[in-house]
């Protein structure tokens, strides 16, 4: 048999193997995939995917409305194609930020533990993926969904115009962000109220007679860095604070350390620093104690996040943190209703943030 033969058999083993094949009312052969199903119901394909395969994860609503839309199509998928379409890889990836030496904010990790246990009992692996970078972050998820190494992703440290949120949505792929974007409503998320936690952490140090309240501020990119700052001179205008002593440092130990040192060095040096991070108010009291100065003697110290650390330092450093224990479960639960089907705007939730006063917490002398 010659070559031009051939090629119809060909492509239709490409058909049979790749495609869904279905028919009009009047039997006309036509072409459709998952992704024209996908978009003509303004689902996520692999939501699409899991309502036609049975997974109990999708929401009764969405599968109805899946195979409704499928029934009206004549949309009957080929048992190879359903066979390929199984074959996921049944991860949820996320990418940390790291440095040299380094694995991640140490706030994450505990977090992404229990995250990952409650994804295992969906058969889901939770995929840890270091990045180096935004633009190493922006490569690491090109090659997961190119290659279609995951099927979810959770995105941590968000930024207020956050370029892998928008990447993700116009792939179609199920995503959640612990933290929040300049447009909060157009994504699933969970967040701790920093705004809120930095203003009252503000207020009881003026209360306790600090008039120089400064500022440890993370890069103001980042959402949780801008809201934190947004509490801490809200806290400021209420108490008729003219003072805006602030110094901005990776939020890092490193970076810490070098904003006290710029801060100490003033002609008029703070009562009191509020840090972003408690590992950029660790690094500030390196840097108060080589300066000779005691932490919540001479100068109070509060950071955020409530690291195991924290309670060990010397002195134990006052923190804050989101008061809730399980919010690792909660995002991994929050991402499965995503693979379900659920509406993102549904699936939005901002936590109150508790203070933890420990030996930092000190008054004004």
């Amino acid at each position: 048999m010659g070559s031009a033969a051939r090629f119809p058999s060909v492509i239709l083993t490409l058909q049979n193997v790749l495609g869904i094949y279905c028919q009009s009312k009047e039997r006309l052969p036509l072409l459709s995939n998952l992704k024209h199903l996908a978009q003509s119901l303004g689902l996520s394909i692999t939501t699409v995917s899991r309502a036609l395969d049975g997974y109990p994860d999708v929401a009764p609503t969405t599968r109805e409305r899946v195979q409704a839309a499928a029934r009206a199509m004549n949309y009957r998928p080929n048992p190879a194609a359903r066979s390929l379409r199984r074959r996921k890889a049944e991860a949820v990836a996320v990418t940390l930020p790291t440095e040299p030496g380094r694995f991640g904010p140490p706030i994450f990790l505990n977090m992404l533990a229990a995250c990952g246990q409650r994804l295992a009992e969906e058969g889901l692996d939770l995929m840890l993926l270091p990045t180096a970078g935004r633009a190493g972050e922006m490569d690491t998820y090109r090659r997961l969904l190119d290659g279609r190494r995951a099927d979810a992703v959770i995105v941590v440290r968000t930024r207020l115009e956050d370029e892998r949120v928008a990447f993700l949505k116009e792939r179609g792929i199920p995503f959640v962000t612990h933290g929040r974007t300049a447009r909060p409503d157009e994504h699933a998320f969970i967040d701790g109220d920093g705004e809120a936690g930095f203003r009252d952490a503000a207020r009881h140090l003026s209360a306790s007679g600090h008039r120089r309240i400064a500022h440890i501020a993370a890069p103001q990119d980042l959402t949780f860095a801008h809201l934190r700052r947004k509490g801490w001179l809200a806290a400021l205008d209420e108490v008729g604070s003219s003072d805006r002593l602030e110094y901005t440092a990776q939020p890092t130990e490193a970076g810490g350390y070098e904003a006290a040192q710029w801060l100490l060095r003033q002609s008029a040096p703070p009562t009191a620093l509020l840090c972003a991070t408690d590992s950029m108010a660790i690094g500030a009291l390196s840097a108060l104690k080589e300066r000779g100065f005691t932490a919540g003697r001479e100068i109070a110290v509060i950071g955020h996040d409530n690291l195991p650390s924290a309670a060990f330092t010397d002195p134990p450093l006052s923190s804050m943190e989101i008061a809730a224990p399980d919010v690792g479960r909660q995002l991994a639960e929050m991402l499965i209703a995503r693979l379900g089907g659920r509406d993102a705007r549904e699936l939005q939730t901002i936590l109150p943030v508790r203070q933890v006063p420990r030996a930092t917490h000190g008054p004004a002398n």
